[in-house]
């Protein structure tokens, strides 16, 4: 399954643009790798100052108890200042997947999303949505860069909620909850071909 989700992002990216001198890029967010969810991303040269950006990542276990299981997919133009994988850039991005969280502490509630209740109930739905973000990028020689994004946006899901994170009956079907916040967020290493 991994296997096919990898492929297909290369073969979107291919679409864009022939893999030429720095026409074309691969990465992977560190943020995501931390948390033990596999993401790949690909970025193609579409004009000096702009690139398309196809990122997914997926998740599939549960560690130490903690129901962090999700895919999703990301695409992004971009439009650089200065040239494509350098300096600053701003970006409009889409956000499409499915997620079953549950037995997470985190306690806040932000913007009329309250993810306390990720500590009692386990959460399964998908979602969509839209966002903007700003990033910065630093050349570290002729291949390699490092880059950081943020992005905020809008997102729309439904879910199922469930007595607990690993057990239990469904206690409510939601539809729909809109989120408004932090819709991405990468340090992204980076190699250009």
């Amino acid at each position: 399954m991994k296997i096919r989700f990898l492929t297909a992002l290369l073969a979107v990216a291919a679409v864009f643009c022939g893999a030429s001198a720095q026409k074309l890029a691969v990465k992977t967010n560190i943020l995501y790798d931390a948390t033990a969810t596999v993401n790949l991303g690909v970025e193609a040269k579409v004009a000096p100052q702009w690139t398309v950006d196809v990122s997914g990542n997926f998740n599939a276990w549960d560690i130490s108890g903690h129901k962090w299981k999700h895919w999703a997919l990301q695409p992004e133009a971009r439009y650089w200042f200065c040239q494509a994988w350098s300096g600053h850039f701003v970006g409009a991005h889409l956000i499409a997947g499915q997620y079953n969280f549950g037995n997470l502490d985190l306690p806040f509630k932000f913007l009329g999303t309250d993810f306390r209740n990720l500590k009692d109930y386990r959460y399964q739905g998908w979602m969509g949505g839209l966002g903007i973000a700003y990033g910065y990028s630093w050349i570290l020689d002729r291949h390699w860069n490092i880059e950081a994004e943020i992005g905020l946006g809008w997102l729309y899901t439904r879910y199922d909620r469930f007595e607990c994170a690993d057990c239990g009956r469904k206690v409510e079907t939601k539809h729909p909850h809109n989120y408004v916040g932090p819709t991405k967020a990468a340090l992204n290493l980076i190699y250009t071909f």
